[in-house]
């Protein structure tokens, strides 16, 4: 049974595709939604780590990605923002901190070279979390 479901987002159209997915389980089974956005951590070798985005930039993306949920018919959700230098990583962890049952996410259009070059969060987090993932499209 899902109880908790955690739907990373990115502001990007097929983050929201995972979004109305994970709004939708929310709803049907009553489970807790919790959205997270990665500020991914640039730099800091020989100079400052930088985030992706600013604070504000990153708590906007969870802001329109709430009311998306909510207007979805989600009710019971939370938002956070991870910062890492790789999302994947802090999307597993993230997930097995707070006990994530299930994963929802949507995914780029990658095939092909583009794929093997680039790799795919999506990938990456279906093949390593310890709980069920379903990769939206």
């Amino acid at each position: 049974m899902t109880r908790k479901i955690l739907c990373p987002v990115d502001g990007t159209d097929h983050a929201e595709t995972g979004l109305k997915h994970a709004a939708e389980l929310a709803k049907l089974t009553g489970a807790h939604l919790t959205i997270c956005t990665v500020n991914l951590a640039i730099g800091g070798a020989r100079g400052p780590t930088i985030n992706h985005w600013t604070d504000e930039e990153a708590e906007a993306v969870l802001a329109a990605a709430a009311e998306k949920a909510r207007s979805a018919g989600a009710t019971n959700l939370s938002t956070a923002v991870l910062i890492a230098r790789e999302a994947g990583t802090a999307i597993i962890t993230y997930a097995e901190e707070i006990a994530a049952d299930q994963i929802v996410m949507g995914t780029g259009d990658k095939r092909g070279v583009k794929r093997l070059v680039l790799g795919s969060v999506a990938t990456e987090v279906a093949g390593q979390a310890g709980c069920s993932v379903t990769v939206a499209r």
